[in-house]
Parts: structure tokens; C-alpha cells; sequence
């Protein structure tokens, strides 16, 4: 087989319809490669552990390590899997073949593929985390200085598309900083949790009993520790939570991220410009075009997640002691959602952290609507003066004046002898009407 460009063989994994994840660290620690050398780290600390207990010489572990640490063909395993449905069984194969005639029989002893594959996405997991906590924590910390330097940057407040009432944009980057930190926060707890899996076939670990092990339940605990994972309380092959919950942590990451993109693009339309990416991406066909790129793909992986989560959270209905297809089934999808989330931690980093801000398009957009961005505060400080139902009446009908004449809330307001006294510049000027925003956005970067 050729590439399409008749160059070579093809690539796989190189992410060319994928540009929100390709090049990524996590892409890097997701990678065929990468998976590879995760089946090859639990084979071997398998053998470490039972050697640790005393059920393998101390030999066997060392050739079983040295042989995991050489070259195996990952396509060639790839296509062998199809015959058992997995790629441990041709694995297995060709490290025994590896460690040789004397130790090969340690290879695997007393697991099932399953403890393999289980554990290897384990560490897949934890190693592709990583990088998504360092990009968030760079992007917390971009939306830290912004909602700082932007605490008083007043800016329309927009409720159902409409403007509503002023806030700030500070008060707007410090909602987007707290939902990475809800992230940060849920990411570094499953991460911390992620267990090893050993059961053998049935998870009863009646194997390694078989084979001179005087308390089986030491051994996966020993088996955790040789790859830093945690300790199972059971074996989970059909109990799959840790499962679920990178598919919930996950799936939160990427909608957080997800809420900061939608806004940034929709507040960086030309007729807004209220924000724009520090370096847009080109068109191919209109010069002029700066498009937020970093946001697109972001949105595109919030939308992708759910329903990636989902097909994970399906295959928690999971019959008998090892399934058939329930388990199959996820792992692609979680392989997805990790270069997803990491893809998209490290383009809101970026986004963030070259984000600009326009605050006086902020500032002239308040006027759109003629004053009436403040018609709630008129409402609440004319009722006392005209009552209730006259201060609605009058409102109501001043706001119909204002667009049909073009004129503004304030000077329709100064022509009423019922509002005479009124200091309609403080009671009309939106920057006095952003309630406790600073506040809130000083409470809010208090939080680490």
C-alpha cells in the first residue's frame, strides 16, 4: 500500500482531519505508539510485581522489562488483533518470543487481556492529562490577568441574544476562569484515581492463586504501585466507573472550554469586535478575513465530546464478568476524547492568553439601544417617585419614542415634569449600573 501521494507508505494517526488535536501533546501521548508503550509498561510491571511477591524470579522480571523496552511492529499488531478481537493476544506473542525460552513464561502469566488493555488506557490517560492540567492552568491564568485588568470594563450584559442590562467584561472573564478551575479541579481528581486493573479471567484472580500465590488480593496493589496507578478495591471489568468518570471529566473540560469559545466568537463578529484572537487564521479565497480560529475549533471539540461521553457512559451496562462489545466499544472513543480535550486545552491556552480586548466598542455599544440598556434601574428608582404602574406607563412609552425618533432615554426623560430633580446623568449613565460586578469578580480571583 502507497500514500495518496505515491510517496510512501501511509501515516496513520497524523491527524489531517483532525486539526484541533494534531500535533498535540495529547495527540503525542495517545498515539498508537504511545498505547503501545503502555502495553508494554503493564506487561512488564506485571512480571515486577509477581516478582515483588515472590511468584517470579527476580531474572524473569529483568527480561521481561528489557524486552518491553525494545521495538514492536504496531501495524503488524494491529492487523493480528482482528483474529482475537484485541491487541494483547498478538503482543503477548511476540514479548514472549522477545524475553526468550527461559523467562518467556512469565510473560502474562495469570492476566487476561483485559488487565492489559485496562491498565495500559490507564496510563494512557494519566500521561495525556497532564498536558490538558498544564493548559488550563495556563489559560486560568490568562483569564486571572483579564478579569483583573478588565474588573471595570463596562460592556453590554446580553440575555437571549438581547442586550439586557450593563456588566463587565472582568466579571465575563472571571465566570470563564471559574469553570476552568470546576475542571482543573475535576480533572485532577480522576486522574489521582485511576486504578490499575487485575483480575485475571474472571476477575477472581483464581490464576495467580494457581500458580503459588499464597494472597492473590496483595497483587494488584503491588501491581498499581510498579506503575504509579491506584489500587482497585475489585477488578472492573464490567464495573466501569473509572471509565465513566474520564468520560464525565472529560466531556466538563471540553464544554468549559467550549463556553469560552462560543463567546469569543460571537462578541468577535465584524459588527461586534468587541473581542478578537491575537493571530487569526487566513481564508483561502478572502484576503481581508482574520477568522477566529483557536474559538472554531474549540466550539468543534464541545460539540463532539457529549456524544463521545455518551457512548462511554452506554457501555457501563456491561454484562457478565468480562463483556462482550461493551468494552470493545470504548476504546476508541476515549482515545477520541482525550486528543479532543487536549487539543482543545491547549487552543484555549493559546486563545486566551493572545486574546484582545476592545473595550471601546464595549463602551460604544451601550448606547445601541438609546439609554434602555438601564430601563431595570429606571424602573426600580422612578417607582417610588411615580408609583408602580406610572413609572411602567412611562417607560414603556418613552422606550417607543426613543426608537422611533432617534433620540435618547435621557433627553426624553429631561422633557417629563414628573422626573424634574432627578439627576438623570447618574441614573442613565450605564458604567453606574454594573451592580456588585467588581465585587463578584474579586471574589471569584480569590479562588485558586
Amino acid at each position: 500500500m502507497t500514500s495518496a501521494a505515491g510517496d510512501g507508505p501511509p501515516e496513520y494517526d497524523a491527524g489531517l482531519l483532525g486539526p484541533g488535536w494534531a500535533g498535540s501533546a495529547a495527540a503525542a501521548a495517545t498515539s498508537d505508539g504511545a498505547y503501545l508503550r503502555a502495553l508494554l509498561d503493564a506487561e512488564a510491571a506485571l512480571t515486577r510485581a509477581q516478582a515483588a511477591l515472590g511468584l517470579a524470579p527476580n531474572g524473569a522480571a529483568d527480561a521481561v522489562t528489557r524486552a518491553a523496552a525494545g521495538r514492536f511492529d504496531t501495524r503488524s499488531l494491529a492487523e493480528r488483533a482482528r483474529s482475537g478481537g484485541n491487541p494483547v493476544i498478538p503482543l503477548v506473542a511476540d514479548l514472549t518470543r522477545a524475553v526468550g525460552e527461559e523467562h518467556g513464561p512469565y510473560v502474562h502469566r495469570g492476566a487476561t487481556s483485559q488487565d492489559i488493555l485496562d491498565t495500559a488506557t490507564m496510563l494512557v490517560a494519566v500521561r495525556a492529562l497532564e498536558p490538558v492540567l498544564a493548559d488550563l492552568g495556563r489559560t486560568e491564568r490568562a483569564l486571572a490577568r483579564l478579569a483583573a485588568e478588565h474588573r471595570d470594563t463596562v460592556m453590554p450584559g446580553r440575555t437571549l441574544t438581547q442586550h439586557a442590562v450593563p456588566t463587565t467584561f472582568g466579571l465575563k472573564a472571571a465566570g470563564w476562569r471559574s469553570l476552568v478551575l470546576d475542571a482543573r479541579d475535576r480533572v485532577t481528581r480522576v486522574r489521582e484515581a485511576l486504578p490499575a486493573q487485575l483480575g485475571g479471567a474472571a476477575g477472581t484472580l483464581a490464576a495467580f492463586s494457581a500458580y503459588g500465590a499464597g494472597d492473590a488480593t496483595a497483587l494488584p496493589g503491588a501491581y498499581a504501585r510498579e506503575l504509579g496507578l491506584a489500587e482497585p478495591l475489585l477488578p472492573w471489568h464490567t464495573l466501569r466507573t473509572p471509565v465513566a468518570d474520564l468520560a464525565g471529566c472529560l466531556a466538563f473540560t471540553a464544554g468549559a472550554l467550549g463556553r469560552i469559545a462560543e463567546d469569543v466568537l460571537t462578541l468577535s463578529r465584524t459588527e461586534i469586535a468587541e473581542l478578537a484572537e491575537g493571530s487569526g487564521g487566513g481564508s483561502s479565497a478572502m484576503p481581508h478575513k482574520a477568522n477566529p480560529v483557536r474559538s472554531t475549533l474549540v466550539a468543534a471539540a464541545a460539540r463532539r465530546a457529549p456524544q463521545l461521553a455518551a457512548t462511554l457512559y452506554g457501555s457501563l451496562a456491561a454484562p457478565d464478568e468480562r463483556p462482550a462489545g461493551a468494552w470493545h466499544a470504548e476504546w476508541e472513543p476515549l482515545r477520541d476524547l482525550l486528543r479532543l480535550t487536549g487539543g482543545a486545552a491547549r487552543d484555549a491556552a493559546e486563545l486566551t492568553e493572545g486574546l484582545r480586548v476592545h473595550a471601546g466598542a464595549m463602551r460604544d455599544h451601550l448606547a445601541l439601544t438609546h439609554g434602555l440598556i438601564v430601563s431595570e434601574r429606571l424602573s426600580a428608582e422612578l417607582a417610588p417617585l411615580l408609583g408602580r404602574a406610572r413609572a411602567k406607563e412611562l417607560l414603556t412609552e418613552l422606550a417607543r419614542r426613543s426608537y422611533a425618533e432617534g433620540r435618547g432615554l435621557r433627553d426624553l426623560l429631561a422633557e417629563e415634569d414628573d422626573v424634574r430633580g432627578a439627576d438623570l446623568d447618574a441614573l442613565t449613565d450605564p458604567a453606574r449600573y454594573t451592580g456588585s460586578a467588581g465585587a463578584l469578580t474579586d471574589r471569584a480571583l480569590e479562588r485558586r
